[in-house]
């Protein structure tokens, strides 16, 4: 891979890092939220978080096979790139 390539992956690699770890915050929240927090908002707050959590997964997924469609692509090139270069 070329540098610009590589900076492109750390940067899809690092958001979706986020994304996830958001994800996973979002839901231990919820699960705390249900058993610590005894209040007439708490089941909203619960289904308020796990919908946020949701649709980030959502979007977490899409962003997933993008990057990973990306990045067979670019790997395809770099095959391409090493056969050319040793003939």
């Amino acid at each position: 891979m070329d540098e610009n390539a590589k900076a492109q992956f750390k940067w899809k690699f690092y958001r979706l890092t986020v994304e996830l770890n958001i994800i996973v915050l979002l839901v231990a929240v919820s699960i705390l939220v249900y058993f610590f927090i005894h209040s007439p908002y708490s089941i909203m707050v619960i289904i308020g978080t796990l919908a946020l959590a949701l649709l980030l997964l959502m979007d977490f997924i899409k962003k997933y096979r993008e990057t990973k469609a990306w990045l067979d692509d670019n790997a395809g090139k770099e095959k391409d790139r090493k056969k050319e270069s040793e003939s």
